[in-house]
């Protein structure tokens, strides 16, 4: 019972030895019998057969020479060309450029590498090693900034070669391109980015590019997303590019980027419009709180310096105007209209308050003229009713000639000493009748003095017809009028300035 297991381990053995020997020691192509499964009378069923595929390869390359294109001096080789984008992962303003993954396949026909189509063979799929030793065309991008290829855990690329000759070669490639933007309408944007596709070194004579699947060459993964963008289409082109070296064919593949309003709304729209809202709190405030004004005017500008300064940070330094410049300028000129509305109102104030100042110091100076008057005027009056007329002479009283003059003269009356005895006479006799005077004519009264009156203004208060109270009434109403006007045109005009949708494109069908 226990011999029969020896005998066994030692026919293994055997069997084992002879193979490793005549592995070491057989040389030549190695034939290889692949069967497409098997039926129940273990019977091979259809399939490659016995077909030595190394010598198929081997044959290729028998007086193959790659440096040479296919119907070298003949007709030009058509190179078909699809590409699957896997993923788009960056879309950058400031480089200008998009990165996207993606599996870059070409086809061509290359009559060196047909073979006889053989039942269950009519292709042959080999590893990227192969690919070093036959022709390929010499394509590159033509706006590529940066691209590698992906080699984990091996190359990712293949070739396979069709029994005709037509030769699939498939990568897959990460590409960094340059994608020149267009930010008036920023952040309102759509941007078209592509990627162009050329022979280095061949001209059209020897190889014309083409979409090998029409429409359908161009396929974008429902999964592609960005954060600030959406995919919405792409579109196929065929260009002759005409260099100093001669006319290229060229492909190229435009991308349509919408860009998504949502971080913007949140953190520069909305944030701005608060603190316009904020700047308008100062016209309810008391015009004698210039503290609490002056700071939350100066505080509200500051922020939105510090708000402009932070978006233009992340774009790239253009010279012209982009809409997101529009309403920021728009929302900084609020603000700063804000602080100088106070501005007014304080030299509004400021200058009533001078002339009313100025008026009541020339109140009381017109106050002290006429007190003046008077008092001259009354001293006038006394001295001209009193008359001295001489040492030895009494003094003679003259009435207010108002009460003494009749008809244009005056009546004087003075003392019968004065009839007897005239100055400058000898005492009459006293049986002579003195003359009676001559009526003399009345002298003009003595004007009085009339009071200098100051009639106060009625718009003392006002200047250019408001106050500096009604400037803050207004404002509180001007302000958000406009401010509001301004938003409904904003959006309108900009949203349909940057509603622009090329043409001829494929839309992304989301699965």
């Amino acid at each position: 019972m226990m011999v029969s297991p020896r005998i066994e381990d030692t026919f293994v053995k055997v069997i084992f030895g002879w193979g490793i020997l005549a592995a070491m020691f057989t040389s030549g192509p190695v034939k290889v019998n692949v069967f497409v499964g098997a039926n129940s009378n273990n019977e091979p069923a259809a399939g490659f057969g016995d077909v030595n595929i190394s010598a198929i390869l081997n044959s290729f390359q028998m007086g193959y020479d790659k440096r040479v294109r296919p119907n070298y001096g003949g007709q030009a080789v058509t190179v078909g060309v699809t590409m699957f984008v896997l993923s788009i992962s960056e879309l950058s303003e400031v480089g200008m450029d998009f990165t996207l993954d993606m599996y870059f396949r070409q086809f061509w026909q290359d009559p060196r590498l047909s073979f006889e189509r053989r039942p269950g063979l009519d292709k042959l799929v080999v590893g990227a090693e192969y690919i070093k030793l036959i022709w390929v065309p010499d394509t590159f991008f033509v706006n590529e900034k940066t691209a590698y290829f992906h080699d984990a855990t091996t190359d990712n690329q293949f070739v396979r070669i069709f029994h005709t000759g037509d030769i699939l070669r498939s990568i897959r490639l990460t590409i960094t391109a340059s994608c020149p933007m267009d930010l008036q309408y920023f952040p309102m944007d759509s941007q078209l980015c592509y990627i162009e596709i050329e022979s280095f070194g061949y001209t059209m004579s020897d190889i014309r590019y083409k979409w090998n699947d029409g429409l359908n060459s161009v396929q974008v993964s429902g999964d592609v997303s960005l954060p600030q963008f959406k995919v919405l289409g792409h579109r196929q082109k065929t260009i002759e590019a005409s260099l100093s070296t001669g006319n290229y064919s060229r492909l190229a593949c435009e991308i349509q980027f919408v860009r998504s309003m949502g971080y913007y709304l949140i953190q520069i729209y909305i944030p701005s419009s608060l603190i316009v809202v904020i700047s308008w709190v100062s016209f309810w405030l008391n015009r004698g709180a210039t503290p609490a004004r002056v700071g939350l005017g100066v505080t509200t500008v500051l922020t939105m310096t510090t708000l402009i300064s932070s978006t233009n940070s992340a774009l790239p330094k253009i010279s012209y105007v982009k809409s997101i410049d529009v309403y920021l300028a728009a929302c900084f000129f609020m603000v700063f209209a804000s602080l100088l509305e106070y501005a007014s109102v304080g030299y509004m104030a400021k200058r009533i308050q001078m002339r009313k100042n100025r008026f009541l110091a020339i109140q009381k100076m017109a106050e002290q003229k006429k007190n003046e008057a008077l008092h001259a005027s009354n001293a006038n009056i006394n001295d001209a009713t009193n008359l001295d007329l001489g040492p030895g002479l009494p003094k003679q009283t003259v009435h207010d000639p108002s009460r003494h003059c009749k008809g244009g003269s005056r009546e004087n009356t003075i003392t019968k000493y004065n009839n007897a005895h005239p100055v400058g006479r000898f005492p009459r006799r006293f049986d002579e009748e003195a003359p009676p005077p001559p009526p003399a004519p009345c002298p003009p009264a003595p004007k009085m003095v009339q009071p200098i009156s100051v009639v106060t203004p009625k718009d003392i208060n006002k200047m250019f017809g408001i106050t500096a109270s009604d400037i803050d009434k207004y404002s509180r109403v001007i302000f958000p009028i406009t401010f509001v006007c301004f938003q409904l045109m904003y959006w309108i005009i900009y949203q349909h300035l940057s509603d622009i949708l090329v043409e001829d494109l494929v839309f992304l069908q989301k699965e």
